[in-house]
């Protein structure tokens, strides 16, 4: 019996033409699709003239259906991994299904094609070459303190999804940052879509544009890499590392285990980081066991 294939397939963002002739051509041979939400999906299937059967998987069936799908695969199957837009598991579910398919020695064939990523990352006129894609930003806490820390000292262009609510909010963040109000971004949004958008300007300028304007739609917003002192990990500031350390002592750890984190994530010396997580408070002027020397 021939072995069973995953396929990987990318399908449009917005603008339904975009899917590949490959891509509808897979979707419509594959024994079954894995689909985010099975009633988007649906409509692309339609779309295309074809009727193939669809399997539900999405974050929070994923490990559930692990067996299932490795049980059709060692029956021979063809399955298509599609998510609601664009390329799957670039922030959708799949990441941990396509391992598994993986570690039991089954093919998984990517069919590539659009992806919100690339498109906003060409269009916003910002460097290609390198850029880090982080996804969508924390809420809140230790995590989003360390998110900005790292966005803030990017020394290569940065590309996040980020929800139209919370966009205004992001890019104010970002613009309280030392330097970050300079800072080069542009914010793209219904891509491929009949209201797309793609608005550059400066962090401060973009973030009191949609303070006063709120989006509407999928929004990606791409950032200029950081000036040299700030990506020069010497050149974290004092603010950022109180943050993080005020959030890490928060949650009960020791001085010393704090100025440990805050060095590693931040990239700063660790005398410095425990010399300003004692400034906090608190155990300030007493060092414990594990404090640096």
């Amino acid at each position: 019996m021939t072995p069973g294939i995953l396929y990987i397939v990318s399908t449009p963002i917005g603008n339904l033409e975009d899917l590949t002739v490959r891509a509808a051509r897979i979707l419509g041979e594959v024994d079954a699709v894995l689909a985010e939400d099975t009633r988007r999906t649906s409509i692309l299937l339609r779309h295309i003239g074809v009727s193939t059967p669809m399997v539900s998987l999405h974050q929070h069936n994923e490990r559930a259906r692990e067996m299932e799908v490795l049980s059709r695969l060692e029956g021979g199957a063809s399955l298509a991994l599609v998510s609601d837009a664009g390329t799957p598991l670039v922030s959708d579910p799949g990441e941990r299904l396509v391992a598994r398919v993986r570690e039991a020695g089954y093919r998984v064939v990517p069919i590539p094609g659009p992806s919100a990523v690339m498109a906003a990352l060409v269009a916003s006129g910002l460097p290609a070459i390198p850029f880090a894609f982080l996804g969508f930003p924390p809420r809140k806490g230790r995590e989003r303190t360390e998110f900005l820390a790292r966005v803030r000292t990017a020394p290569e262009t940065v590309v996040v999804f980020e929800s139209p609510e919370r966009t205004a909010r992001l890019l104010s963040d970002l613009a309280s940052e030392p330097g970050g109000a300079e800072r080069e971004g542009a914010v793209a949004r219904e891509l491929t879509k009949l209201h797309e958008e793609v608005r550059s300007g400066t962090v401060g300028e973009l973030a009191g544009y949609y303070e006063e304007n709120p989006p509407r739609g999928e929004v990606t917003i791409v950032l200029a890499p950081a000036p040299e002192s700030a990506a020069d990990t010497g050149a974290v500031d004092d603010a950022a590392i109180r943050a993080l350390g005020a959030a890490l002592l928060g949650e009960g750890l020791a001085p010393s285990r704090v100025a440990r984190d805050v060095a590693r994530r931040l990239g700063v010396p660790r005398n410095r980081a425990y010399q300003l997580v004692q400034e906090l408070g608190g155990s300030a002027g007493v060092p414990d066991a594990d404090s640096p020397t």
